[in-house]
């Protein structure tokens, strides 16, 4: 058994107000000709010709691929990596949400490494070889996907979403920028930020935390717990915006490297069989995932009720508890969180997908960290829960 701990994160973190702005500089260090991975919707705003333009002020020339249309896909590897290689690029350059960093990510590691996206679930293929260099750019404060060296792409042929954890996967580069995030809509703002709570929540109670990441895991929770309602409403404060984009930076580095839980084992096949986004099925998740797993980690979770509520200080453990779980349900409610039904899954087809849901869940991986691991028939019970969950309820966590 292990008696230290390993942190992975990039090689280099430029953050705060206007870091973006370094893009072109970093570039000329690492490469000649970028491939930039993006969406319609960020070339839309002008950050795709902004990344170009301070790539050509460093004499880097670039090529765009702008296919990523929702959670990421194989397709959407296999897309950029032909353009990677027919453009003769030599670094990655990502900018987006979650789902153009993770795409970005598994096309640095096949343009040194080759094979299909799907060989290195599991550990079945390790990349070897040195990655292209991956400048990671977010516009939202949510996945942290930036400092994490896993990345999600669903298999098309199974709807199955792989989870896929190697080292090579880290991006070289994080940028992160807070200012980009003011283009957020107010929904994708809560969905995001609430995503990052639960990376931040998971790292903490995951059964591989240790020192370093507790560290990185509560700093967060309190910078997201005290600012997400706030860059909710006022979408244009900056502070608040700057402070969820730290949260969400702290977050990825922490579950990187201890671990996600339950919540994301069972997100993930959401994701892939109903294709909710990976920020709202977190989110749809959390709470009564919290509630389930409560007894389990009253001293971890009555941490986060103490951070939600200063007050919470003079309260036993198994009180504290009961109040975190309250207040993220409470959070969810006021930042209009769906559940499934809301969010329009037809019932029956989500009763007859439960099983191969929770098949999936289990067979990521990320159930067997929590610190209570649920049976396939309690996962299924939960989904079924979680299907028409009320937010606005108080909690019933007995």
């Amino acid at each position: 058994m292990k008696n230290y701990a390993v942190m992975h994160m990039p090689k280099m973190i430029n953050y705060g107000r206007y870091a973006f702005k370094e893009v072109g500089k970093v570039g000329a260090e690492l490469g000649g000709r970028a491939l930039i991975i993006s969406d319609e919707m960020m070339d839309e705003l002008g950050n795709v010709n902004a990344v170009q333009g301070y790539l050509s002020e460093e004499n880097i020339d670039s090529s765009v691929y702008l296919g990523v249309e929702s959670e990421p896909t194989d397709i959407y590897v296999a897309e950029a990596l032909e353009k990677f290689k027919k453009e003769q690029c030599n670094m990655v350059i990502s900018i987006g949400g979650g789902s153009c960093i993770d795409t970005a990510k598994a096309v640095a590691v096949l343009a040194s490494n080759g094979g299909y996206i799907g060989d290195y679930m599991g550990g079945k293929k390790i990349a070897n070889k040195e990655p292209v260099p991956h400048i990671a750019i977010p516009t939202t404060a949510g996945t942290g996907s930036e400092a994490t060296d896993a990345t999600i792409i669903t298999n098309t042929s199974n709807e199955v979403k792989m989870m896929i954890k190697q080292p090579a996967f880290m991006p070289v580069v994080a940028i992160v920028d807070p200012m980009l995030s003011l283009s957020s809509p107010k929904h994708v703002t809560a969905a995001t930020g609430v995503d990052a709570l639960s990376h931040a929540i998971e790292s903490y109670i995951s059964k591989r935390s240790h020192p370093m990441t507790d560290t990185m895991g509560l700093s967060a929770m309190k910078l997201i717990t005290e600012n997400i309602s706030t860059a909710y409403r006022e979408g244009d404060n900056l502070d608040a915006r700057e402070a969820m984009s730290l949260g969400s930076l702290q977050a990825g580095i922490a579950f990187s490297n201890s671990s996600v839980c339950l919540v994301h084992g069972m997100s993930r096949p959401i994701g892939a069989l109903f294709h909710v986004p990976h920020g709202y099925s977190n989110a749809m998740l959390l709470p009564a995932v919290l509630e389930f797993s409560m007894d389990s980690t009253i001293e971890r979770l009555a941490d986060l009720g103490r951070i939600f509520y200063p007050e919470a200080k003079s309260y036993s453990d198994d009180k504290a508890a009961s109040t975190a779980v309250q207040a993220v349900k409470q959070l969810c409610a006021d930042l209009n969180i769906p559940n499934l039904q809301s969010w329009g899954i037809d019932e029956q087809k989500f009763i007859t997908a439960r099983g191969k849901m929770a098949n999936d869940a289990l067979a990521s991986g990320s159930p067997a960290n929590s610190p209570r691991v649920p049976t396939q028939s309690e996962i299924e019970r939960l989904y079924q829960t979680c299907y028409t969950y009320d937010f606005s309820l108080k909690s019933k966590v007995r």
